[in-house]
């Protein structure tokens, strides 16, 4: 079947669902493939529980309700960038190394001062995610913010191909998911995928002209580039004020400042913050309406939110983490006023070669700005802290019984690890 034809019993239906488990009634199911299954053995599930038709890649598994393709992932994919043509909306791509996601719902905020929105929902970034995304997108989308994620050099090009942007930003660059890339250059690599796309297509990338090597990359690599500073021809300045816990910010545009109290914890979200206004007023936003969809915004899913419990204020950063997010989170913290503060630190994954020597960067960090009271959890944190005065546990649940056993009361914590070590388990203890 053609993707046209198949477009056709799309938008008769109620949507896609990769998932047998969840699926609804009249969604078009997508039999896809994972390292450990055969995703077409779930059709029949799929339409016993109402889909209208399976999307299927192996004929064995054939009905009057199944539709075979040659490959069911480069057939939703496909569709999804058929969808994508026939909405006509925009679509903002962004990605990075940290911050894409704070980035993308702080725009995705602003811009619906003006425009219909659809974004990206949850870590929905990869060559799955972004074609559900998109094929969630309501018809009168007029602009679709599109988080991309790669964890291999291609993956940024093969996601562009998919969702067609017209504008993209990439946050910054810095070494996570180093054993897919490599090396710091298989980074580098992969995120100005964005920019040769762009260029291809005479695109526009907004970009953060503090940052030098995204500086450099830039000119070599689009045509069409607008800086963070300048994003409207007229000087934008975001400056952060003295502050505890919450980012405060100063705006200063058209001669006019503004102060904005932010939700957001950490003076490293102050570029995704510029990022975000800088592309709202390009978009033409008004500022006043960009200020307080800034200080509206509150933080979810354990990024950079802080929780107060009956026992201590938790600063939640837990969701992902790699080297450079991590030092930036224990410097921000290391400047909090708090006279009891304590770290839980979760191992930072798929570093590859490189994770002890990270792991240790990290541990030296914590001694250089004295903060003692540190609990570290993770095989790798485990195997190399021996000679700092830390404790160490080799997972989440012999970290857990301790703090049953051992309560924590009265402390300003930061909490932050990779999303595998699970450090959600701890919160009820804390």
């Amino acid at each position: 079947m053609k993707t046209e034809e198949l477009y056709k019993l799309f938008r008769e239906s109620s949507g896609v669902s990769t998932d047998s488990r969840t699926v609804q009634k009249n969604q078009i199911f997508f039999a896809l493939w994972g390292e450990n299954y055969n995703g077409n053995k779930f059709a029949p599930e799929a339409i016993d529980k109402g889909a209208s038709w399976a999307v299927i890649d192996d004929p064995a598994f054939e009905t009057d309700k199944t539709i075979l393709v040659d490959d069911c992932l480069f057939e939703l994919q496909a569709l999804a960038t058929f969808h994508r043509k026939e909405i006509k909306a925009s679509v903002i791509a962004v990605t990075g190394t940290n911050g894409k996601t704070t980035t993308k719902e702080l725009l995705s905020s602003i811009l619906a001062n003006k425009y219909r929105v659809h974004s990206t929902k949850g870590n929905l970034n990869n060559h799955i995610g972004v074609p559900l995304t998109l094929l969630s997108a309501p018809d009168d989308t007029e602009m679709m913010v599109i988080e991309l994620g790669a964890s291999h050099v291609g993956e940024i090009r093969t996601l562009c191909l998919i969702s067609k942007p017209d504008y993209g930003i990439i946050t910054n660059i810095g070494t996570a998911h180093i054993e897919g890339f490599g090396t710091l250059d298989g980074v580098i690599k992969s995120k100005i995928e964005l920019y040769e796309y762009l260029r291809k297509v005479n695109g526009v990338a907004l970009y953060n002209d503090r940052d030098p090597l995204i500086s450099e990359k830039i000119y070599k690599l689009v045509n069409r580039a607008v800086p963070f500073s300048n994003p409207t021809g007229i000087e934008l300045i975001v400056k952060p004020e003295p502050s505890d816990l919450k980012l405060i910010l100063t705006v200063t545009y058209q001669h006019k400042s503004y102060k904005i109290k932010t939700n957001l914890f950490g003076s490293y979200n102050l570029d995704n913050i510029r990022a975000a206004i800088a592309t709202g007023l390009f978009m033409g936003i008004n500022i006043d309406d960009i200020s307080e969809a800034v200080e509206k915004y509150h933080p979810a899913n354990n990024r950079s939110q802080i929780k107060v419990t009956k026992n201590n204020t938790l600063i939640c950063d837990f969701y992902n983490a790699n080297p450079a997010s991590m030092a930036l989170a224990i410097e921000s913290f290391a400047r909090i006023g708090a006279e009891k503060k304590m770290c839980i630190l979760g191992d930072m994954l798929e570093l590859g070669d490189r994770a002890e020597e990270e792991h240790i960067k990290i541990l030296q960090l914590l001694q250089q700005h004295n903060l003692r009271d540190v609990f570290l959890t993770g095989p790798v944190f485990k195997k190399v802290y021996a000679g700092f005065r830390f404790k160490a546990f080799p997972d989440i649940n012999k970290l857990k019984d301790f703090l049953k056993n051992e309560p924590v009361e009265g402390n300003h914590i930061l909490i932050k690890g990779s999303r595998g070590m699970a450090l959600e388990k701890i919160i009820n203890l804390l």
